[in-house]
């Protein structure tokens, strides 16, 4: 059976360009492919059709031998290359065609590559991770605040491109705009990054002079950063595309802000809740009275002490504590009672408490027989 003309196999005209040529064998690959018509018994054959016309026309040489003498440039019998042509569908040549298939097919499903021929190559940044430290008032109130962020940036000789002047990139030779070479081995198809754009499938003739073709420079931002009230150690806060300029053009990447926020001298934060230990006299534990304590928002709070309250007694003031980070409201401030113990007596302040003690045996004769058993006791051991 004669064989049919390979434009006419491709469905474009023989005046098609390259990129027209790659484009309707990718949808008659697509269209044929045998693992999408098992219905259809001739689909492998007009699959191995398509790859031969296409093998044939996509090569400059060849295209030009079959457009002057047809099939006959590939039989020997017109001078042209034989067994290597048209006619010829070859292990290396058979992977190559069907590799670009499995690309365009399953290239947007598994991350593949993307764009070739001379398609921008432009890589995102990386991301950025910054470190704030605040206070816990700081904390408690929300704020802005200006950071600065030592990273690279866009250049402004050349607009991203890495082209002096800003010239546009040229399609790698190497690669043909891939980014990726494929090299045979065996029945195998090796395939690695390409060498000559380092993947990028495109190259610089005339790298920017300011950045050295790679599209930015080093610089410190300053950066003004919303901090939410409720905030605590560890919570992260997202700024999209305030990370690292990406090479070429390419998108910014992000930067994640840590918090960090500082002991307290006097609070210590649990969750939404506060603790703290406030020192009272014995005078105001015995007897009771009123104290003031500060609060995180920078006021001061009454606080009623009972009479007779012990070292680590807790009192709450609800409200005073800490705003959740989501929602709305407060937590409490948790009062823990220390009792002071009265160093440096005057003899007058020591004969005082002599008599008080001598009083409160008297009026406790249980206290009595209890402190005169223990100091038996002690008597006891010393002889």
């Amino acid at each position: 059976m004669a064989k049919r003309d390979y434009y006419e196999v491709l469905g474009v005209s023989k005046g098609a360009s390259a990129d027209e040529l790659k484009k309707a064998y990718r949808t008659k690959a697509k269209e044929l492919h045998p693992d999408r018509n098992s219905d259809n018994p001739n689909a492998e054959s007009q699959f191995k059709e398509v790859n031969e016309a296409y093998d044939c026309l996509k090569d400059p040489e060849k295209k030009a031998a079959y457009d002057r003498y047809g099939h006959a440039a590939f039989d020997g019998g017109m001078g042209g290359p034989r067994g290597g042509g048209a006619g010829y569908q070859g292990q290396g040549d058979f992977a190559s065609a069907f590799s670009d298939v499995f690309d365009d097919l399953f290239g947007d499903f598994m991350g593949g590559r993307g764009g070739g021929g001379g398609r921008s190559r432009a890589a995102r940044g990386a991301d950025l991770r910054y470190n704030l430290r605040i206070t816990l008032e700081e904390a408690y109130a929300g704020m802005a605040k200006t950071i600065n962020v030592p990273s690279s940036v866009q250049c402004d000789g050349c607009d991203g491109s890495g082209a002096e002047g800003g010239a546009e990139p040229t399609t790698c030779p190497t690669c043909s705009g891939m980014g990726k070479v494929r090299a045979q081995q065996g029945f195998f198809t090796v395939e690695r990054t390409c060498p000559t754009c380092g993947g990028l499938g495109q190259i610089i003739k005339n790298p920017c002079k300011k950045c050295g073709g790679s599209g930015r420079t080093e610089r410190e931002r300053s950066l003004s950063v919303n901090i939410p009230s409720g905030v605590e150690t560890g919570t992260r806060i997202r700024l999209a595309g305030e990370g690292e300029a990406g090479m070429r053009g390419g998108p910014a990447g992000d930067l994640y802000i840590f918090i960090d926020v500082q002991e307290h001298p006097i609070f210590q934060r649990e969750s939404v809740n506060l603790h703290c230990r406030v020192p009272v006299s014995v005078t105001s534990a015995a007897l009771g009275g009123d104290i003031e304590v500060p609060t995180i928002d920078g006021g001061r709070s009454r606080v009623k002490i009972p009479a007779g309250s012990q070292s680590g007694r807790q009192m709450r003031l609800r409200g005073k504590g800490m705003p959740p980070l989501r929602g709305s409201g407060h937590g409490d401030m948790f009062i823990e009672l220390a009792v002071e113990t009265p160093v440096n007596l005057t003899s007058k302040q020591k004969e005082l408490l002599r008599e008080f003690e001598k009083l409160s045996e008297d009026n406790n004769p249980e206290s009595k027989s209890f402190f005169g058993s223990v100091k038996d006791f002690w008597d006891s051991m010393k002889g």
